[in-house]
């Protein structure tokens, strides 16, 4: 793909990121305030998923040398409600690398052989400053088999957890990262889970809340969102144990890719 293309591809992006991340207005206006902007609405939780662990690491630099492509990070913490930032609020994420594998677990891989006990990349804390903004500098995550493309958050206030969740990517872009870039590429496996037909994406946050704003800089992507919290802790949501439904098969893989098409891709 020649680069003028690749930049048509990524206006498309950021148009549709947009349209598909209520919060990225206020993502992108750090100043801004009131309670009408949609990103005041509380942001919704869902699962933690089976990789959480507190390495007690505070860094904004979570790489460790992984490879894949350069990506910031800013997540932006605010009350719902009032959606007054909230300095001093703890943030920690953490995400597989661009071949789907979490540190720390052991199991992990397309074959899932590889045991990252002990290790601890693509994970990090950091507080949120004045305006409420916490930032990392990472990788763009990869994918594993079942699940579409995300980054797990938490949100912690006074030492209670006020939201857990997992923010979502624009899927032109993760398919264009995934069959472009040689450290996505050549998997043994298809991906079939999408945002489209992933439940907790579609099951969690139907509205779109944790989409995050991507957009292109000169040398990474930085994607952007904010998180609008409740003063009151929440427990973190658990798995659901047993087998899982199967996700719903992907009948137009163009229509689920390109928002605004107007067709179900199922």
């Amino acid at each position: 793909m020649t680069i003028a293309t690749r930049r048509g591809v990524l206006g498309l992006l950021s148009a549709s990121a947009a349209l598909l991340s209520r919060p990225s207005r206020a993502a992108e206006t750090p100043a801004a305030s009131g309670s009408a902007d949609d990103a005041c609405i509380l942001t919704p939780q869902s699962e933690s998923g089976p990789y959480y662990l507190d390495p007690k690491l505070v860094r904004a630099d979570i790489a460790e040398g992984r490879s894949g492509v350069p990506l910031a990070l800013r997540l932006r913490i605010i009350e719902a409600g009032s959606c007054t930032p909230l300095a001093g609020a703890r943030v920690d994420i953490w995400h597989c690398d661009a071949r789907g594998v979490y540190s720390g677990f052991p199991g992990q891989s397309d074959n899932h052989k590889v045991d990252e006990s002990g290790k601890t990349f693509l994970r990090g804390t950091q507080m949120a400053d004045i305006a409420g903004w916490a930032g990392f500098k990472t990788i763009y995550p990869g994918w594993y088999a079942g699940r579409a493309t995300h980054i797990h958050f938490r949100v912690i206030l006074d030492d209670a957890t006020v939201l857990t969740g997992q923010t979502f990517f624009p899927e032109a872009l993760n398919e264009f990262i995934y069959t472009n870039v040689p450290d996505y590429t050549g998997r043994p496996k298809q991906r079939f889970v999408i945002n489209a037909n992933d439940r907790v994406a579609s099951e969690a946050d139907p509205e779109h809340r944790a989409y995050c704003a991507v957009k292109e800089q000169r040398d990474h992507y930085l994607a952007t969102l904010t998180l609008a919290v409740s003063r009151k802790a929440a427990a973190p949501v658990e798995m659901p144990t047993g087998k899982l439904p199967p996700a719903p098969w992907i009948k137009d893989r163009l229509a689920a890719l390109v928002p605004g098409l107007k067709r179900s891709p199922f």
